[in-house]
């Protein structure tokens, strides 16, 4: 090779380590994006106390503070899918960037229950366009071979909210105005849409569908689609949260979860039929779950969301309300799990490269299982390590599981419509969470009052102590009664490990999904190509990309 063919060489190699550089740093970016967004939902629980008081909330206010959130992050994952697609994904992840600095900044300056349930909610919708644009982004910065890494170490920083929340919220707290819980996100975002900007490509990030190239120009929005999807979304999600404040006897619950399936219903049967005219773009091509690795790991992914919010609902009120720590020491003794999640998301791509996706995501379910049931055996004087070391296992196969999952549905995802389709991943990540939330919390508050002793108590005093611990606790200590006190914790306890046994069952129900349904090596994408591409003619980024 002459020396010129070799400096050509020296620089093209220069400037892959380059990009590849460029590359993680973006990563680094939307994870720090994704990160605001998860502090904001685990920081709140720490703040409403002093909110009740500030605001002068009722009860009322106080749940929707949290529904509000919720429900508009679920409801806005598919138009946000789509926003992307149609505008590109860098211009709808800055947008959502700037939106959710602006939102935080309405809800630390809120002076009424109203101002901060609207600046929630416009919160959730901000929170909705970065979740999807910041995973849909991955299949733009990252070829197929390091997409699993990539997903691993956004699965890790995602999860690190989860106990940075309360100790960072705590401690703000105790020492700063209560509105610093929510200024925090606006240098983070700010610092987003500018690492975001100049480092997340946007060639390439929004990529012209066929049915739009055929036609020689723009369809026009898929808008039934997208009402019905919102709509749905948005009934299932409230209705769910609302069986998790209520109890599943409440006949508006259902009514909400009924009405969200009916139009979700309706959504599949419309955009099948929209899917089958000629030129026609819907806003979900239902033919992407002709592909099996992505049918199968959005199911599991919601299914191991489901099976680890178990731990996340009841440990912070076990350490609270029996192990006697505050905010910030519940955060602190939750860092096992949050380890776990990180062994676990890390090294998965390595994992599923030795054994397969298949095994790897059954290997996951097997260890989360095993951490869950025996977290069923925790008692109110269970040592520290012993609570430790089941948080950290099944955190562990939760992070192994769920990132595998991730790769899997993501290696099937297609050029054209990388927005929509992360949408649908991350819409069964954000339901799951509330529908185990309100089985799960229906489980340990049963168990909590079938154990439950009190003395004779006023049928108000009766009412708040058979609310949950924390109304026992406050119960026992007005009237004096220390029997009372040791009941209300060994009620708790009972119900706490009955919705982890639940827990450890829904996560071996994926051990068996995973072995039944998730395809073998190269099952998934062969899938993919003989419907999705043959029909369509997109090319999917597993593949070809």
């Amino acid at each position: 090779m002459g020396a010129t063919g070799m400096v050509g060489a020296a620089g093209t190699a220069a400037g892959a380590v380059e990009v590849g550089r460029r590359r993680w740093w973006a990563l680094a970016a939307t994870s720090l994006a994704m990160l605001a967004v998860g502090l904001d939902g685990t920081v709140l629980s720490v703040a409403l106390p002093r909110l009740a008081g500030d605001l002068e909330a009722t009860a009322s206010d106080l749940q929707w503070f949290s529904s509000s959130y919720l429900l508009f992050l679920a409801a806005a994952m598919l138009p946000m899918g789509l926003l992307g697609d149609r505008l590109g994904h860098k211009r709808v992840l800055v947008a959502s960037l700037s939106l959710f600095a602006l939102s935080s900044a309405g809800c630390a300056y809120a002076t009424t229950p109203g101002w901060f349930i609207a600046a929630r909610s416009v919160l959730g919708v901000a929170g909705a366009g970065i979740v999807v644009m910041a995973l849909s982004a991955l299949t733009v910065l990252f070829p197929v071979e390091e997409r699993p890494r990539a997903v691993g170490v956004w699965s890790a920083a995602n999860f690190l909210a989860l106990p940075l929340g309360p100790l960072l919220g705590g401690w703000m707290l105790t020492h700063l105005w209560w509105g610093w819980v929510f200024l925090i996100n606006v240098p983070v975002a700010l610092v987003g849409v500018m690492v975001v900007s100049v480092l997340v490509p946007g060639a390439g990030s929004r990529a012209r569908p066929a049915s739009e190239a055929a036609v020689g120009g723009r369809s026009r929005p898929d808008s039934v689609g997208v009402l019905l999807s919102t709509g749905g979304l948005a009934c299932v999600t409230l209705g769910l949260i609302r069986a998790g404040e209520y109890g599943w006897d409440d006949a508006w619950a259902w009514g909400s979860i009924g009405g969200g399936l009916v139009l979700l219903a309706a959504f599949g049967r419309y955009e099948h039929r929209l899917g089958c005219r000629p030129g026609a773009q819907p806003l979900l091509d239902l033919r992407v779950f002709a592909s099996r690795s992505y049918t199968w790991g959005v199911v599991l992914i919601g299914i191991a969301v489901f099976a680890n919010i178990g731990v996340l609902f009841t440990m912070p009120q076990y350490f609270q309300a029996v192990r006697g720590t505050d905010a910030m020491g519940s955060g602190a003794r939750l860092l096992p799990i949050i380890g776990g999640l990180v062994i676990g998301a890390v090294p998965a791509d390595r994992v599923a490269r030795v054994l397969g996706a298949k095994v790897a995501v059954a290997v996951g379910f097997v260890l989360m299982a095993a951490g869950l049931l025996m977290g069923g055996a925790t008692g109110a004087g269970s040592s520290t390590w012993f609570v430790a070391s089941w948080m950290g296992l099944s955190g562990a196969g939760m992070g192994l599981a769920m990132a595998t999952s991730t790769s899997a549905a993501l290696s099937e995802v297609s050029e054209g419509r990388s927005g929509v389709e992360a949408a649908v991943l991350q819409a069964a990540n954000k339901v799951g969470a509330p529908f185990g939330s309100a089985i799960l919390g229906s489980v340990s508050l049963t168990g909590y009052r079938d154990r439950l002793r009190v003395p004779d108590l006023s049928a108000a005093d009766l009412y708040t102590a058979r609310s949950g611990v924390f109304g026992g606790a406050e119960v026992a200590g007005r009237v004096g009664s220390a029997p009372m006190s040791a009941s209300v914790r060994g009620a708790f306890v009972h119900g706490m490990d009955l919705a982890l046994l639940v827990s450890g069952g829904v996560a071996v129900l994926g051990l068996i999904v995973a072995l039944v349904f998730m395809p073998g090596a190269g099952q998934g994408r062969r899938g993919r190509r003989g419907v999705g591409d043959r029909l369509s003619g997109s090319r999917p980024v597993g593949v070809d990309g």
